[in-house]
Formats: C-alpha cells, sequence, structure tokens
C-alpha cells in the first residue's frame, strides 16, 4: 500500500501478523527427533545400586608386582640366552620344585597364600565397596548422588533431640538399619520412644535414599550419679 504523503510513492508492505498471535519470521519450536526417547513419569531415573569403589591401590599394588615379577623373568631369560647362567633363586626354585612333594608343608603354605590372594582379589572385583556411602533414589536419568552415612546419622541425631524430653542421643547408621539409643530426663518413656520413632520416620523418608533403612529405638532414663 502507498502511505498517504509519500512523495516517491513507494509502497511498503505491512507486516503480517500471525491469528494466532506468533511471528511467522521466527523460529518454531524444537520438534523432538525420532531417535530421542520421550520422557515419561514411569521411566524414572533407573535403579539405583550402591557405589562401585576404584580399588587403585589393589589393582597398583597387584600390577607392581606382576611387572616387577615378569621384569626379573625376562630378564634372567635373556641372560641364559646370551650365554650367561641363571639366577640362583630360579636354579634353587626349580631343585625345590623337582625335589618337594605336593604334601611338604612348604608347597601346602605357598598354595594356601596364593589361594588366600586370589579369593581376596576375586571379593575385590565381585564386591562393590563404598559401604559408607547410601545410594540415593534416581530422580533424574543419568544423574546419581550418594549420602554418607555419618551425615545421615547426624540428621537424625539433630531430628531427635528436638523432640521434648530427650536429652542425648546416639545414632548407628547402618545400610539396613538405623540404631537410636536416646536418654530422656522427663516425660514417659513410651511417649518420648513413640514421638522419636515418629520423627525419624519421617527424617529417613526425607533423605531420599533409593533403600531406607529400618529404624530400631530406644529410649532410656540417664544414669544416676553417685
Amino acid at each position: 500500500m502507498t502511505e498517504p504523503g509519500d512523495p516517491t510513492g513507494s509502497t511498503r508492505r505491512m507486516p503480517t501478523v500471525d491469528p494466532a498471535g506468533g511471528d511467522p519470521h521466527a523460529p518454531g519450536p524444537a520438534t523432538p527427533s525420532a531417535h530421542d526417547p520421550v520422557p515419561t513419569l514411569e521411566q524414572g531415573g533407573g535403579r539405583a545400586g550402591r557405589f562401585w569403589s576404584a580399588r587403585r591401590v589393589p589393582a597398583a599394588l597387584l600390577a607392581l608386582v606382576l611387572l616387577g615379577a615378569a621384569g626379573l623373568l625376562l630378564y634372567d631369560i635373556a641372560a641364559v640366552r646370551a650365554g650367561h647362567p641363571a639366577m640362583q633363586w630360579r636354579r634353587s626354585l626349580a631343585d625345590g620344585l623337582a625335589e618337594r612333594h605336593l604334601d611338604d608343608v612348604a608347597v601346602l603354605v605357598g598354595a594356601g597364600i596364593a589361594a588366600a590372594v586370589g579369593l581376596w582379589l576375586l571379593l575385590l572385583a565381585l564386591t562393590p565397596g563404598l559401604r559408607d556411602l547410601l545410594p540415593m533414589r534416581r530422580d533424574r536419568a543419568g544423574v546419581r548422588a550418594g549420602l554418607d552415612r555419618t551425615a545421615a546419622a547426624l540428621v537424625l541425631r539433630d531430628r531427635a533431640v528436638e523432640v521434648p524430653g530427650v536429652q542425648s542421643v546416639r545414632v548407628r547408621m547402618g545400610r539396613k538399619k538405623a540404631k537410636v539409643r536416646a536418654l530422656s530426663h522427663f516425660r514417659e518413656l513410651d511417649d518420648v520412644r513413640n514421638d522419636v520413632d515418629a520423627v525419624l520416620t519421617t527424617a529417613v523418608r526425607e533423605l531420599g535414599l533409593a533403600k531406607p533403612p529400618g529404624l530400631s529405638v530406644q529410649v532410656h532414663r540417664p544414669a544416676k550419679k553417685g
């Protein structure tokens, strides 16, 4: 259209307006790819298993021992191939293995030590470790969180101390059960125990652990002095 008062008579196109209120030149909403998984409420964040330890110290020690033994053996073999006599330890080991029987005490002790070391390495390889780290619920996929058992015990202790009548609290936090021992200097013990159990049940639920531990609450009177 031609605006009035424009001597050039040039035309200007008025911007078109989307009836839905959107800008036609603005980039549209990103459409999910056909390969991207659609998040659902039922999908959750995945299984919250225990954290596995890296086992760096046992792995480093085993690697150093194997590396040293292999290097020493290869050096001795290369020396023998070069015309030098074998090392004394290898000659003594070969003679000892040739002369000793399987029921010899030294052979049995060596076999027992080797079996124990092998079982220890298998145990380290098959168990997660990190027993002091409690896995938390996985509300988001790809995100894992853990809570230290000492920190969880401190939270439960602080909650229990707030109960009227509780003088002091001691909490032992395990992976499956939290043992609480409280001292009450007034009120009925049954009432204090019920209040502590109710407060700690809520506190355990608010910790957000994947497997909330059970509660074992004991309330006693403090020992009389003198």
